[in-house]
Formats: structure tokens, C-alpha cells, sequence
């Protein structure tokens, strides 16, 4: 079953002078339980693609289905919905709340879904028992390396369980060292299931996905299947 589909999404930025073509008719599919990822120049239309697929940004015409449910055009608040139930957001920045320690920045998913007390500390004990950051769970992100930000992002980005994962760059601050670790729990997670897609610069990166979609100038140019999906 297709998680993704998107048939001629177009997505047109305008400005009172100006009128920029970021998607132009772009046309994937993506299964349940691949690991895609996006690659292209700067410009070329990949974090716009990511942002519709996130549902963040609504495209300008075309359709974007997800589970088969016609998400692109559904109202904020229901899309809105859509998301908190169904996917895990990691960026190049980590995007963590400087004012709440590791462990509430890794539960706050859970506030927005209603998840009982109990089960929140559970959860997030567990991901930060895995993620090796159990020791750090009263700090604050200013008080960790850059390698452990991006652990702990990832952590709340699968602290719901969610059915999809949209990471943009998400080694595009590390070093090589802890961009590899990153790569290496971003495949584990893949391998229990969970759909990636990810936006990367880096071909040594994109070589964790079964599947490489290029864009240049807003469109698909090519695919390649870096290993089989089974």
C-alpha cells in the first residue's frame, strides 16, 4: 500500500513582483516501510516537497494523498491532526525548546496527543535508555553536543510511534562521527518498520535509503533503487 502519492503537485510562492515555481507537477509514491531519500542543488525544490509531505505547507493545485486520504487541501486544523498522529518531524537545527530538558522536550509530542502521565515517563525513559541519553534527561540543549541534541530530536520524533518520519539534513550540523550514529539509528528505525523520507546533500547518506529521488528545478528527474524493498 502506497503511504504517499502525489499526483502534479505544484506549489507557487508569489510576491507582489515575483512568481517562483518551487514544485512544478511532481508526481512519487512511496510504500509503507521504504526509506526514501531526496536529493538535488539547493533551490531545487526538496524542503518545499518535505514541507507539503509533512503537511506544514498546503500545495497551490494538485493532490497529495496520504494513506490513501486526500491530505494536501484538508483545512489547518485537520491536517493539523493528521500530523500529530502520524508523523515525526527531524531537522538540521534539532529544533529543540531551549527552556525544557531533554526529557520534556522528548515528551512534549505526547502533550499534544493526551497521552496519560504514566505511559509519557515510560515512553521517553525507554527512547532515552536507547539513545544512550538516559544520563542526561535533566539538561538542557545548550548543555549538550550537537551529536546529543540530534538523539534527542529523534527521540521525539518517534516518542509517538508515528507511521512516517520527514527528516530535512538531519547530519547537516554533525560531524562525521555522530552524522554516521545518526544515519545508523535513522536505518534501525527503518528496519522496525517506520517510513523515512529524507532530504540530504550528502550521496553517503542517501546510500541508507532503498531509493534516491532527484529533483532539479522543481521536478523529478530521476530515481534510483539503491537496494531492494522487499
Amino acid at each position: 500500500m502506497s503511504m504517499i502519492r502525489t499526483d502534479k503537485l505544484v506549489k507557487i510562492y508569489e510576491t507582489e513582483d515575483v512568481e517562483t515555481t518551487a514544485l512544478n507537477e511532481v508526481d512519487i509514491s512511496i510504500e509503507e516501510g521504504e526509506f526514501v531519500a531526496i536529493m538535488g542543488p539547493s533551490g531545487c525544490g526538496k524542503s518545499t516537497l518535505l514541507n507539503v509531505l509533512g503537511m506544514i505547507d498546503s500545495p497551490s493545485s494538485g493532490d497529495y494523498f496520504f494513506l490513501d486520504q486526500e491530505v494536501g487541501h484538508l483545512p489547518e486544523r485537520k491536517r493539523s491532526n493528521v500530523r500529530k498522529h502520524n508523523l515525526g518531524f527531524v531537522f538540521q537545527s534539532f529544533n529543540l525548546i531551549d527552556e525544557l530538558t531533554v526529557f520534556e522536550n522528548v515528551e512534549l509530542p505526547m502533550l499534544y496527543t493526551n497521552t496519560p502521565s504514566a505511559e509519557r515517563k515510560r515512553r521517553v525513559e525507554e527512547l532515552l535508555e536507547n539513545m544512550k541519553m538516559m544520563h542526561r534527561r535533566n539538561h538542557f540543549p545548550q548543555q549538550l553536543s550537537g551529536g546529543q541534541q540530534q538523539r534527542v530530536a529523534v527521540a521525539r520524533a518517534i516518542v509517538n510511534n508515528p507511521k512516517l518520519i520527514l527528516a530535512d539534513e538531519p547530519t547537516g550540523n554533525l560531524d562525521s562521527s555522530n552524522g554516521d550514529d545518526v544515519m545508523r539509528l535513522m536505518a534501525q528505525l527503518n528496519e522496525a518498520g517506520t517510513t523515512i523520507v529524507m532530504v540530504t546533500h550528502s550521496q553517503y547518506c542517501a546510500e541508507f535509503a532503498n531509493r534516491i529521488i532527484r529533483m532539479l528545478d522543481g521536478q523529478v528527474v530521476t530515481e534510483n533503487v539503491v537496494r531492494q524493498f522487499l
